[in-house]
C-alpha cells in the first residue's frame, strides 16, 4: 500500500472514533494543486461540529503540526484543518451537500484505509 501522510492517517482514525458520518477521503494530487488530499465528513449537529473543530486543533497541537492552519466552527456549519497537503473538511449535512466537494472533485480518486 502507498505511504500517505501521518497527518491523513491521523485525521481519519480521529473522525472515525467521534463518530462523524460518511468519512470519505479523495486523491487530488492527480487533478489538482491546492492539496493532495481532501477529507470530507459530516457531522450530527452543531455542537458535535464545534467539538470536532476543536479536537482538530488539539490533533495538531498534541502531534506537533505547528504550520496547521484551521477555519470554521459549529455555528458556520464547516470546518477545516489543514496541514501537509491534506484539508480534513467537516460540514454539516445540510452544509455538505451545498458544497458536494465528492462532486466537485469527481475525477479524484477515493482512497480506502
Amino acid at each position: 500500500m502507498e505511504q500517505v501522510p501521518e497527518f491523513l492517517t491521523k485525521s481519519i482514525e480521529f473522525l472515525d472514533a467521534k463518530k462523524t458520518e460518511n468519512i470519505v477521503v479523495l486523491d487530488l494530487r492527480d487533478v489538482a494543486n491546492i492539496a493532495d488530499y481532501f477529507v470530507v465528513s459530516t457531522a450530527a449537529n452543531a455542537p458535535h461540529l464545534k467539538s470536532l473543530g476543536d479536537g482538530m486543533q488539539r490533533l495538531c497541537k498534541d502531534n506537533h503540526y505547528r504550520e496547521s492552519r484551521h477555519a470554521g466552527d459549529g455555528h458556520s456549519g464547516w470546518v477545516i484543518a489543514d496541514y501537509d497537503g491534506v484539508m480534513v473538511h467537516i460540514f454539516s449535512s445540510d452544509m455538505r451537500e451545498i458544497y458536494d466537494l465528492e462532486k466537485l472533485w469527481k475525477d479524484a480518486k477515493r482512497v480506502e484505509l
